[in-house]
């Protein structure tokens, strides 16, 4: 990574965390759906980023969001986990002809559908951990289900809204 990519990146982090904490902290759907926006830092680095890198930068970003929502570390866990599965996930969802060098796998890069059954499944398993781990058995399970399925949904969303927004195509170095 160049030294423009991490500082881009940095900013990237600290952009995330900020709306993170900031905005989206007491943004509760129904009662149900919460969004988890910081999961999408993470799913949008490039994919050279490697498996250790990725999992401290999921800790960190993990870690930072539990210290403004005195969460004791869910966050952290849900996002190591996450971290953990993103390379082999996007491994076993390679193309034939591979993915081009240095090109974030955004919605704008690899369009709707390729970045749909990238990000759910990540998503997803971010999210039953997280509520899984918050509710530490006292909640029954079809509620710990509808509300990672519909924070699942709402998290989506935001990402969608928001690389729609502020992202661009990028080209390969």
């Amino acid at each position: 990574m160049t030294g423009n990519n991490i500082i881009k990146y940095s900013f990237a982090f600290l952009a995330y965390l900020f709306v993170q904490v900031f905005i989206l902290k007491d943004v509760v759907l129904f009662g149900y759906s919460f969004g988890l926006l910081y999961v999408f830092f993470l799913l949008t680095l490039p994919l050279e980023v490697g498996t250790v890198p990725l999992l401290l930068l999921g800790f960190g970003m993990g870690m930072a969001v539990d210290v403004f929502y005195d969460s004791l570390g869910i966050n952290a866990s849900a996002t190591v986990l996450l971290a953990f599965a993103r390379n082999p996930w996007i491994k076993a969802n390679t193309p034939r002809g591979g993915y081009d060098d240095y090109i974030p796998p955004t919605l704008h890069n690899m369009g709707l559908g390729w970045f749909t059954i990238y990000a759910l499944p990540l998503i997803s398993a971010h999210h039953f951990l997280f509520f899984y781990i918050d509710s530490l058995g006292t909640d029954f399970y079809l509620l710990i289900v509808s509300k990672a399925l519909s924070s699942v949904l709402f998290t989506f969303v935001l990402g969608v809204v928001v690389q729609l927004l502020f992202y661009k195509k990028k080209k390969g170095v």
